[in-house]
């Protein structure tokens, strides 16, 4: 038995069948199944002989009407898909970076019937900057949907352990890259003028990216973006009042 006939079994135990009948002139849930796969297939990269990283955020998008009749059910439907996804990835030896992770969105020029899905690889991302009690966050590093206050003297972002924002994404070095900040006083509360931030590669495999360009080290600007691995860093500085 293949794997998506054994993910409609599944599905089918785990919801009596309901989904089945009320989808049954609409999406199948086993069209979407296959579409998350192809994904995962299409967008593989090779990390080496052996593993390829797969996207593991993934957004599929329906008519108002389909996406209607799947509200109740849509936390069945997420499990089972990826539970489908999990088994995939573990035949292809794919590798995700972070936890699966599916949304259901309406999109207006869609019709009954009819989806696509978009997807992106989200490393999983946990934060422990040291920040002083006497500094106010100036500055903060978005990181996949999550804000890392950014404090003199700055901070180091890693795979490892001992970075203070760890990214468990396989294309970043245990200690990738520093970014440095400084501020118009030594305390960092003077509002005078903006605060300054730099990023240096610390020597990492795979370098560094800078708004597209591959840099050594770089000044940033509110909006710049750090590419490091497959894992993408925005600055953003703040507005103080």
């Amino acid at each position: 038995m293949g794997g998506l006939q054994r993910f409609e079994q599944r599905l089918e135990q785990a919801i009596s069948g309901v989904f089945a009948r009320t989808f049954r002139s609409a999406v199948q849930p086993v069209e979407i199944a296959a579409a998350l796969q192809r994904e995962l297939d299409n967008k593989a990269q090779v990390l080496s002989r052996q593993r390829r990283l797969v996207p593991n955020s993934f957004v599929v998008e329906l008519s108002e009407g389909d996406l209607e009749r799947l509200g109740p059910y849509d936390s069945a439907l997420e499990n089972e898909l990826g539970e489908q996804l999990t088994e995939h990835a573990e035949l292809q030896s794919y590798v995700f970076p972070g936890p699966i992770r599916i949304v259901f969105e309406p999109a207006g020029d869609l019709g009954t019937g009819r989806f696509r899905v978009r997807s992106q690889a989200e490393a999983a991302v946990t934060g422990h900057a040291r920040r002083s009690s006497t500094q106010r966050t100036r500055a903060v590093l978005e990181v996949n949907g999550t804000q890392h206050p950014l404090v003199a003297p700055g901070l180091v972002v890693g795979r490892g352990s001992e970075a203070d924002i760890r990214i468990n994404d396989p294309g970043v070095s245990r200690r990738h890259a520093e970014f440095l900040v400084t501020s118009p006083s030594p305390s960092g509360t003077t509002p005078d003028g903006p605060v300054q931030v730099e990023v240096h590669d610390m020597g990492s495999t795979n370098g560094i990216r800078v708004d597209g360009q591959k840099v050594a080290r770089a000044h940033l600007r509110d909006g710049s973006r750090v590419q490091i691995g497959h894992t993408s860093l925005t600055l953003r500085l703040l507005q103080e009042a």
